[in-house]
């Protein structure tokens, strides 16, 4: 073997194979699928987790914990971030977070909760505030106010005779 013989026959972009062209191509008659079985027909489709007729894994393996997938997302911030990050006469609202950069990502609701101290005078608009977090609010001359959530899906009842 030479040095020069290493690369030969390798192609940048090598040609489609072409079956079904006859039987002196070498993919003539059954073009690579073989004889008969679900592989030679056109159309064949599997499941994802089909291990040949075995138990597939996920079937194996038990399910294990719970994930509601319709839980409203709650995002929770401290009284002390607030604190440092707003003046005293401040409104403190979803928009006014993000743009201090102390919430990020999407939510379905803002939770203000009583972690840290208040020494300002607030106006704080959340979703949903903890007994300790309205308190400390109230009692540094702040206001609370609740936001509307989302609305609730009305299922309409029909009665049935």
């Amino acid at each position: 073997m030479n040095l020069n013989d290493t690369h030969r026959g390798i192609q940048k972009n090598k040609a489609r194979k072409r079956l079904g062209r006859g039987i002196g191509s070498g993919q003539g008659k059954t073009a690579g699928r073989g004889h008969k079985g679900q592989w030679s027909h056109n159309g064949v489709s599997f499941l994802a987790v089909f291990e040949g007729g075995a138990s597939p894994l996920v079937r194996r393996i038990p399910k294990r914990g719970f994930n509601n997938r319709w839980a409203k997302t709650i995002l929770a911030i401290n009284l002390g971030d607030l604190n440092n990050a707003f003046k005293s006469g401040d409104h403190v609202s979803p928009e006014s977070l993000a743009a201090a950069n102390l919430i990020k990502g999407t939510f379905d609701e803002l939770k203000i909760l009583g972690n840290g101290e208040v020494t300002k005078k607030l106006k704080i608009s959340a979703h949903r505030f903890s007994k300790s977090a309205a308190e400390k609010i109230t009692a540094a001359g702040g206001e609370v106010i609740v936001l509307p959530g989302k609305a609730p899906v009305v299922k309409n009842k029909k009665s049935s005779k």
